[in-house]
């Protein structure tokens, strides 16, 4: 039979599949585009389930905030390429994602992935996305915070991303600690924070550090206790310079504005992931 232009286009509008791909599923389903539709579906699940083993460690991190239920998130949204994660199709993706977070506050990623999103759950809309674009995109992580405190929110160049949970203090103050996380990436929030485990491990790094030094061994004690602290300020926010005035810590910086920091989030793209490592010239012998 004959598909007219005008069904191509709408179907094609209706699926973000490629002009071909709406011809022949509309060929194949006699013209009915209800059925293409369908059809399509089914090749792009197909398609995404190719492509699931494909490493994806690029991607965009986005936070969120609603305001009315105090509920703010943040998500890693993860693609193959840098290319693909500033396309406007995945950047809308991840609203969606947001969207779903701030309203339902999933537990889990598989019960956020099965949230309903425009008449389709997100996992549906994910692999109709991989068959669109043609890479492989995964919701990787996502945290939400409760607070109807002061809320500080920043994303830089859509690769870094910090909320932060202050008690006290104001709006700027809140912006000012999620900037400086983000850039200077502490593990905690202050010294008291750190696992005991790890303070015994870090003790026991620096003990064999300053016993190969060959000092006496009350020189020893009071070397490793030094190094500790300093150790554990440089890596807990509260013990860092601030970056807007270097001449003060961040712990100074609360205690004057009578503000805590309670908690926060910190992601950045990719972080953890193992990249595929690929030699330029096996590349181009397979092309050839």
């Amino acid at each position: 039979m004959q598909i007219k232009p005008a069904q191509v286009k709408e179907l094609r509008e209706r699926t973000g599949a490629g002009m071909m791909d709406c011809k022949n599923a509309l060929v194949d389903a006699a013209g009915d585009i209800d059925a293409a539709a369908e059809i399509l579906r089914k090749a792009g699940q197909a398609k995404a389930d190719k492509k699931a083993s494909r490493v994806a460690a690029e991607g965009k991190i986005a936070v969120a905030s609603d305001a009315a239920s105090g509920r703010h998130v943040i998500v890693e949204v993860n693609s193959e390429t840098d290319f693909v994660a500033k396309d406007d199709s995945f950047a809308a993706f991840v609203g969606r994602v947001c969207e779903a977070l701030l309203a339902q506050a999933p537990g889990s990623l598989d019960e956020l992935m099965q949230t309903q999103s425009g008449g389709e759950s997100l996992e549906e809309a994910r692999r109709a996305l991989v068959a669109k674009i043609g890479e492989n995109i995964a919701v990787r992580r996502f945290d939400v915070l409760s607070s109807r405190g002061n809320v500080g929110a920043y994303v830089h160049m859509d690769r870094i991303g910090v909320l932060v949970d202050v008690a006290g203090g104001n709006a700027e103050l809140a912006r000012d600690m999620a900037m400086q996380i983000a850039a200077t990436s502490p593990r905690y929030v202050s010294p008291d924070a750190v696992p005991e485990a790890e303070v015994a491990k870090e003790r026991e790094i620096l003990r064999a550090q300053a016993a190969r030094e060959g000092k006496p061994e009350h020189i020893v004690d009071k070397m490793v206790e030094g190094r500790l602290r300093k150790h554990f300020e440089e890596v807990t926010l509260t013990g860092q310079p601030f970056v807007k005035d270097q001449d003060m810590t961040v712990r100074d910086l609360l205690a004057r504005e009578g503000a805590e920091v309670k908690g926060f989030f910190r992601y950045e793209v990719g972080e953890g992931v193992e990249r595929e490592e690929k030699d330029f010239g096996e590349e181009v012998a397979a092309l050839l």
